[in-house]
């Protein structure tokens, strides 16, 4: 596979901490632009302090990253926003206003990133909630979706942006089998226009089903299937 220069996320000889415990030791590893990359491991394996390393809520004390372009070992507070808003955050309990309607929601966060202009968010608005296949939902409340939908929305507002890559922490693990699959399909459909995606799962059916690379935390090492065969059986 064919990919251009710059990777979107470059990651070397990091030390991921939780709190003061090591969680990952020295690892080093790189995504390209519009892959698509599995992160799995048992509970408490570190992969939740990776992704929250990649976006800067957890600080990186040792080694360097690189994600779309920002030095994450360096990176200070007030551009943290500028980063996040190359990156589409997703995470398992959605983490919506649940007293405000879904254009509610994602104008809160259009606003946070800086658009203004009327007329754009509400054309950018239509355009992402058609992406994900809620042009009817926007007026509705979040206690009136479905969980899929929920997760919908999410992946809705994490689009806003155009980010390079799509970090997802368990997107579907509050939701049942069926409406999993529609959402882990909304996924591929992104990643097949171009926006690279790291996925942190417990369900091996992805895995087996949609063999992509996959990054795997044990042991305080990251294992890489590019790189050497590993065992994706035991209880995450």
């Amino acid at each position: 596979m064919e990919f251009s220069a710059n990777p979107v996320v470059e990651v070397n000889d990091a030390t991921i901490y939780q709190e003061n415990q090591a969680v990952l030791n020295s690892i080093s590893f790189r995504i390209e632009k519009g892959e698509f990359v599995f992160l799995v491991g048992r509970t408490g394996s570190g992969k939740s302090s990776l992704l929250k390393t990649l976006y800067a809520d957890l600080d990186l004390r040792e080694g360097t990253a690189n994600v779309t372009g920002f030095n994450i070992n360096k990176i200070k507070s007030k551009d943290v926003p500028y980063l996040r808003r190359k990156i589409g955050i997703i995470f398992q309990d959605f983490q919506l206003f649940p007293d405000r309607t879904v254009t509610e929601n994602l104008v809160f966060v259009m606003k946070a990133t800086g658009w203004k202009d009327k007329s754009k968010i509400k054309t950018r608005l239509a355009e992402v909630l058609m992406r994900v296949g809620l042009g009817a939902a926007a007026d509705k409340q979040p206690h009136q979706l479905s969980g899929g939908e929920q997760q919908r929305v999410v992946i809705a507002r994490a689009l806003i942006n155009e980010p390079a890559i799509l970090i997802a922490d368990e997107p579907t693990g509050n939701l049942d089998p069926e409406v999993s699959d529609g959402i882990f399909n909304l996924f591929l459909e992104i990643n097949r226009n171009g926006t690279a995606v790291l996925m942190a799962t417990h369900n091996h059916n992805f895995i087996n089903d949609y063999p992509h690379r996959t990054l795997k935390c044990e042991d305080g090492k990251l294992l890489d299937s590019e790189k050497e065969e590993f065992e994706l059986s035991g209880h995450y």
